[in-house]
């Protein structure tokens, strides 16, 4: 049974799970589909073509898959998908996607801090932790387990690999590779997000490894395509380096520099 407080505005179109609880305020549009055990905090806007997981926790005044900011957009259908177990908290913006790509995305069980915006288009995805105020623009893809540190401003079409660490405060205007740490304005490569990597499990040989591929990666006396070739010779078939080079291989913006 679900909660459903009486100030609340629930489309009787919106496809809604069991055991949800919407706070006073609220607003539910039609082409809406909600999970289960899920929190929603009061005056929260939920807009068509919004999709949200179970036991998902969005507090007060989000906007859920609004219309994208983008003048090419001439109200589509697309959506705005979050995963299971995500949190999102005060004052956090989401777009849905453009005909583009169709739909915007939030993995399972990231944490989207107050005032955070997810532009349209975007791919962040599982166990991501977004600050307050970090500002994504159009079409980023953010990988699995990746930090942005509060403030930290990313542009559109840029890349963040998966366990990578962006410092606060920051601005993202080339792609940063998995398993990094990024910081400094221009932002700049500072080594591996090695705590980052042990608390998840990372054996030592798999950081020794790690900062073996990117000694080649960021050095003075290779440029790109001679450091992947290094790499590729030296760990043919390694799946960390696999990462690596598939990220580099899909990089449109170019990396971070050291």
């Amino acid at each position: 049974m679900n909660q459903i407080h009486p100030t609340a505005i629930v489309s009787s179109k919106a496809e809604i799970g069991s055991n949800n609880v919407i706070g006073p305020y609220t607003v539910i549009e039609d082409d809406v589909i909600i999970g289960n055990d899920c929190i929603i905090g009061s005056h929260v806007g939920i807009y068509n073509g919004a999709r949200i997981g179970n036991k998902v926790k969005i507090y007060q005044s989000v906007s859920v898959a609004n219309h994208p900011q983008d003048l090419k957009f001439k109200n589509e259908e697309t959506t705005f998908v979050i995963g299971d177990g995500t949190i999102v908290r005060e004052f956090v913006t989401l777009n849905r996607g453009t005909s583009e790509s169709g739909t915007s995305i939030v993995g399972e069980n990231c944490l989207l801090m107050a005032y955070a915006h997810i532009a349209h288009d975007c791919v962040v995805g599982n166990n991501c932790i977004i600050a307050n105020v970090v500002q994504l623009g159009g079409h980023v893809h953010i990988g699995d387990w990746a930090i942005l540190g509060g403030g930290s401003l990313v542009h559109q079409f840029c890349k963040i690999g998966e366990h990578a660490m962006m410092g606060g405060a920051y601005r993202a205007v080339k792609d940063i590779p998995p398993y990094v740490i990024a910081a400094g304005e221009p932002l700049k490569y500072g080594g591996l997000n090695t705590i980052g990597l042990r608390r998840r499990g990372f054996s030592n040989e798999d950081i020794f490894k790690l900062k073996d591929i990117y000694s080649y990666i960021f050095s003075n006396d290779l440029n790109l395509s001679q450091a992947k070739q290094k790499v590729k010779e030296k760990y043919s078939d390694d799946k960390l380096a696999g990462t690596v080079l598939a990220f580099l291989d899909k990089s449109t913006r170019g990396i971070i520099k050291k």
